[in-house]
Parts: structure tokens; C-alpha cells; sequence
């Protein structure tokens, strides 16, 4: 791995478990190996990079999803093994623990591909339920776009309520109770 995809990488992993302010250039640079004149080499500062590094997690997201969403299967198995898919459910979401940080929400450039990546999997996941109610899988009276946004309400949640339990099987639960609902 060359020194940018080690910087990225490492500001991801920072990201994700201590936030935009606690992501310290020192701080990617001892976890990266690299000094600060590669940094600086390959970005123009701090939030340059961690665009670079808001891009990545929210493209990793979505090849995960997508390959989810266009496994085998019925639209609602479909989206049942994206919502069941192995997860990291206490450390949580890398793209919807960024909502919670202040200096990424108040910043339109990092907050983009924050908001970008919830939308385009709120309408995946409508297309997926649109396909399951005209295949006579889901209620007719079914919207997929409301069901959608709270799936992915749900997910965000149960991330949420399993990190406040300590118990990744809480976040298992919530899923469980989202899909019976689909189902009924």
C-alpha cells in the first residue's frame, strides 16, 4: 500500500473512532507511517484529506450494499441480507457515525458525500421494495420510499442503541423487528 492510500486509510480508521476533531494530522501521520511532508505531499490539509477518506467509507458502503442488493434471491431477501449482512454494530456505521460529529455536518464538502450515500441507499432500498410490491412479495399499501427511509432509520438506530447497550445483539434485534414489520 503507497503512502496516500496508507494516509486515507488510516484517517478513515481515525474517523470513525474518535471523530473529525480528534483526527489530528500528527495523529494520521504516526498511525499512517508517513511524515508530515508526504501528508502534505499528496493533500492540501486535514479536510482534503478526510474528503478523501468521507469518499472512501461511503464508497465501501455502497459496494457492500450493492452487492446485497443484486445478490440472489426475492427484493425483500435482498434487502433481508443487506440489513442481516455482518457488521461491526458497536463501533458502528463509519458513514452515520459522521452525522454526529459537528465539524463534519457544518462543513458542505465533507458533509456531501455523508448525505449523498444516505440518499442513494434510501432510494436503492425503495427500488428494492417497489420491486417486491409489484411481485405481490409486499402490501400493495406499501411506500417504499417511507419503508426505506425508516430501514435505514432502523439500521442507524440499532447501531446507535447497541453501542449505548454494549450488546451488538441489540442491534441484531432491531433489525429482526424491521423486517417482521415488512413481512406482516
Amino acid at each position: 500500500m503507497d503512502t496516500r492510500e496508507r494516509l486515507i486509510e488510516s484517517t478513515r480508521e481515525l474517523l470513525w473512532e474518535r471523530g473529525y476533531v480528534g483526527t489530528s494530522p500528527k495523529a494520521i501521520q504516526q498511525r499512517s507511517g508517513a511524515g508530515q511532508g508526504s501528508m502534505y505531499h499528496h493533500f492540501s490539509g486535514k479536510p482534503d484529506l478526510a474528503l478523501a477518506a468521507i469518499d472512501r467509507s461511503a464508497a465501501e458502503l455502497r459496494q457492500r450494499a450493492e452487492a446485497a442488493f443484486t445478490g440472489p434471491g426475492s427484493a425483500v431477501e435482498r434487502v433481508a441480507a443487506y440489513l442481516r449482512r455482518e457488521r461491526d454494530a458497536l463501533k458502528g456505521c463509519p458513514v452515520g457515525r459522521l452525522t454526529q460529529d459537528p465539524d463534519v455536518m457544518a462543513d458542505p464538502g465533507l458533509r456531501r458525500p455523508v448525505e449523498e450515500t444516505f440518499a442513494w441507499l434510501t432510494g436503492r432500498i425503495a427500488e428494492l421494495l417497489e420491486e417486491g410490491r409489484a411481485a405481490g412479495e409486499l402490501d400493495p399499501a406499501l411506500d417504499p420510499r417511507v419503508t426505506a427511509t425508516a430501514l435505514v432509520a432502523t439500521l442507524q438506530g440499532g447501531y446507535v442503541l447497541a453501542r449505548a447497550a454494549g450488546d451488538a445483539q441489540v442491534f441484531a434485534t432491531a433489525v429482526e423487528g424491521a423486517l417482521s414489520m415488512l413481512t406482516r
